[in-house]
């Protein structure tokens, strides 16, 4: 009786104890799944990063139509097309200075008046012998033509005469440069005197330079001489004024090669008088031909190959060198002959790190707009 009692009280027991295991087992199942699954996770995303990272960053540009120009650029100063050092040809003291720097002056311009007391004094002297043997000269030709004088003494008369007017000239001239004229039009660069200064013969006093017409003379190679020409347009900028475009044209060309460095001179012509000035730095550009429609990629795209150009082209995630033949260069542009079509994509920033099939990813690729879901309309109100 009692043994059917404890067997009765414990029953219950066991089957409690066998649930907390079965329990247990369960979860520790779980847990080990869920590791599992986590570790198959973390390993799925960092095969996925490491393929990511093996890609090189780049910039891509697509090849596109544009107007393209072949020219010669080359640099020069700006220099006047005429200047001159106005020199005192007497000496004397300056009574009066006309003019100051930055004056316009135009040729003939009394620009200094030097004293000239003892020139005036000269003049006269030899007028005054000069009219006396005029006079003694034409008696003599009235006495030669009777036979009453000599035709030696005649012809002694007549030489003193025009040895007088000589002097007589000499003289006027001399005092002539009693005032300093502009021989040129321009504008006065600079004045070494001052009135009351003592003037030396043949000592530069100004200095004039004609603006109106400017001049940039290129040293040009050889190899160009057939494609320069006489009136071709010219485009400068100078540094004094960034962002500023002045137009011009080839004035004439040198038609001899120097044989030591194998160029030749191109004169370009710009018109003055405004904000240009001589002696400004200017960057030239001539254009001596153009295609309206050309296939170009930025210039950036080249590959540094000397004798073999190419550039990377972009197919789907990897590159390819793609030779290249190439026709004009014009500033930024390239323009692409044959390697290129037109929409290819080519790297233009992060070439040096790329080979033959490197896979990249292009940083300013415009991204692709995907299919969006439509959005659920706005209940409407009651």
């Amino acid at each position: 009786m009692r043994q059917l009692t404890n067997n009765r009280e414990g029953g219950p027991a066991v089957r409690v104890t066998a649930a907390v295991a079965a329990l247990a087992l369960a979860c520790a199942l779980g847990l080990s799944a869920c590791k599992g699954g986590a570790g198959a996770a973390d390993a799925q995303a960092k095969e996925g990063k490491d393929k990511v990272s093996d890609a090189v960053p780049v910039e891509i540009a697509a090849a596109t139509r544009r107007a393209i120009a072949a020219s010669y650029t080359g640099t020069a100063p700006l220099e006047a097309r005429a200047e001159s050092q106005v020199v005192a040809k007497t000496s004397g003291v300056a009574l009066d200075v006309m003019v100051v720097e930055g004056q316009q002056v135009k040729a003939g311009q009394v620009l200094v008046r030097l004293d000239s007391a003892r020139a005036e004094q000269q003049a006269a002297q030899t007028g005054a012998t000069l009219r006396k043997l005029e006079a003694n000269y034409a008696r003599s030709r009235q006495l030669a033509e009777q036979r009453l004088l000599s035709a030696n003494d005649n012809d002694q008369l007549r030489y003193d005469m025009e040895n007088a007017r000589a002097a007589n000239r000499l003289a006027n001239l001399e005092l002539s440069y009693a005032k300093v004229e502009a021989p040129i039009s321009g504008v006065v660069a600079s004045r070494s005197i001052k009135a009351g200064n003592f003037v030396q013969i043949n000592s530069p006093i100004i200095r004039i330079v004609d603006t109106s017409m400017l001049e940039a003379t290129l040293n040009v190679p050889e190899r160009e001489l057939a494609t320069l020409k006489a009136g071709q347009p010219v485009q400068m900028t100078v540094d004094a004024m960034p962002g500023k475009s002045f137009e011009g044209k080839v004035d004439r060309i040198a038609p001899v090669v120097d044989s030591g460095s194998g160029t030749f001179r191109v004169i370009c012509s710009f018109v003055g008088g405004g904000v240009l000035q001589p002696g400004m730095f200017g960057r030239l550009r001539i254009d001596y031909d153009s295609r309206a429609d050309a296939l170009v990629v930025p210039r950036a795209a080249l590959l540094d190959d000397e004798g073999d150009p190419a550039v990377f082209v972009v197919r789907g995630n990897k590159v390819a060198r793609t030779s290249v033949k190439l026709g004009y260069l014009d500033g930024s542009w390239a323009e692409v002959r044959q390697g290129v079509k037109l929409g290819d994509q080519v790297v233009v920033a992060g070439k040096t790190a790329l080979r033959e099939g490197s896979e990249v990813l292009p940083i300013n690729a415009k991204p692709v707009a995907s299919a969006a879901a439509p959005a659920a309309k706005a209940p409407i109100k009651q």
